[in-house]
């Protein structure tokens, strides 16, 4: 069972990273999920038949220009493409520009994409650093008639995937859930017979789409139905779902989980990936197959077993300082591995000590110390370093250890080991 501090802190920080404005993924479990951008996903959606707004993508300011004019009416959408929530709120760092989306005139879209295009976008979910935004979106403008929402994803209950829908869209489902908890219908559909088109206009009658309206919803719910399973999603979320005053019925808003472990027949999806927006460190991590994620505490923490990492944080927190990661090397870490893992938490600025608590079980002791003593070799060592090492072949490790030279603090005692991280990085 995890402990409810470190459980908090690693929540919180995986929390931070899932973005409302385009497919976003889930972060937890061993792996991260696909975020891909706004116009990604529509694309996406597109092949597979859903009804989405007319859209360009344009990654310079004459690009943006050009592009404005093959779109209908005086006026046309430029939306900022970043992975994270809150885009028309946000700001830019490096001109103090106000929103990350904008409707202007078709032959003023230059200008607006040149006013975000290589700039950092600020938004609440994406904090101080912000995010780089390297594309904008151009998209017809359009005026919604009604709101609606939509989703599928996986339900234990019903042992397959589940739709969830609601009359009411353009705001949090947990709050019309609260609110109203009839208001939500639930269809679950069977993994082996799929969404039949009967189920697809039922759903999208329940939801409240009438007439020729109806159908087209329910066209655009069998499409999102293959999105999901093709796709291996481990969730579709549409909100707003929305009518048009013109009569349509498009997806207006998505977010999206791709399961990292389909990568290998994803490929097309999965080569989508921006890595600008994502933590460099977390990035480097994954090409490790580490799992590790970044915290903002001072202390860092390179442990093998999540149980044990999750007990690590709890007692530096405990001892008056904050976990400055959530770093498991798993039980088959090599050299190498360990090496690439030092790296990773020597070059986060915001740590000012190390504490490396290694329980050895599959994950030996002595290959722990080996690791660390090569990365100290290949890289130096500019903070404190406390290590821990308990289990298999600890004595050998600890040898390597003292052999090596390094000015290292060895601790055998958990709460004192965790005492001395926290007073060394005061």
């Amino acid at each position: 069972m995890l402990s409810r501090p470190a459980f908090r802190s690693v929540a919180a920080a995986a929390a931070s990273r899932i973005s409302r404005g385009g497919v976003s993924a889930s972060v937890g479990g061993a792996r991260r999920h696909l975020s891909l951008h706004e116009y990604q996903s529509l694309s996406v959606f597109q092949d597979f038949g859903v009804a989405v707004p007319k859209i360009m993508v344009a990654k310079s300011a004459d690009e943006a220009a050009e592009k404005a004019k093959f779109f209908d009416g005086d006026e046309v959408v430029v939306k900022t493409q970043v992975l994270a929530g809150g885009r028309g709120l946000g700001y830019f760092k490096e001109n103090n520009f106000k929103g990350g989306v904008h409707i202007v005139k078709k032959e003023e879209a230059g200008d607006m994409a040149g006013n975000m295009l290589g700039k950092t976008l600020i938004t609440k979910q994406t904090g101080a650093a912000g995010k780089p935004c390297n594309a904008v979106m151009l998209a017809e403008k359009f005026q919604i008639k009604s709101e609606k929402y939509f989703a599928i994803l996986m339900d234990r209950g019903s042992g397959g995937p589940i739709m969830i829908g609601s009359k009411t869209g353009g705001t949090s489902i947990e709050d019309i859930a609260e609110k109203d908890p009839s208001a939500i219908v639930k269809v679950p559909v069977d993994i082996m017979d799929g969404l039949s088109s009967s189920m697809a206009l039922e759903m999208a009658t329940q939801m409240g789409f009438e007439g020729d309206q109806a159908k087209a919803a329910a066209t655009s719910i069998e499409g999102l139905y293959k999105v999901f399973v093709d796709c291996d999603c481990t969730m579709v979320e549409i909100n707003p779902f929305a009518e048009l005053v013109d009569g349509r019925v498009i997806v207006c808003d998505a977010k999206v989980g791709f399961d990292d472990n389909a990568e290998f027949r994803q490929l097309s999806i999965h080569e989508k990936r921006d890595i600008t927006q994502e933590d460099p460190q977390e990035v480097e991590a994954k090409k490790f197959d580490l799992n590790y994620i970044k915290l903002d505490g001072q202390v860092a923490c390179m442990v093998n077993g999540a149980g044990l990492a999750m007990s690590t944080m709890d007692l530096l927190k405990l001892s008056g300082g904050f976990p400055a990661n959530f770093l498991d090397v798993g039980g088959s870490a090599s050299k190498e591995t360990i090496t690439a893992a030092f790296k990773i938490i020597q070059g986060d600025p915001d740590v000012k000590s190390i504490f490396i608590n290694i329980f050895g079980g599959i994950m030996r002791c002595d290959v722990i110390a080996e690791g660390v003593v090569a990365a100290v070799k290949e890289v130096g060592l500019t903070k404190p370093l406390i290590v821990r090492l308990v289990g298999t072949n600890v004595e050998q490790g600890k040898k390597i250890l003292q052999e090596s030279g390094l000015p290292l603090h060895a601790e055998s005692d958990f709460t004192k080991a965790a005492k001395l991280a926290v007073d060394l990085a005061e």
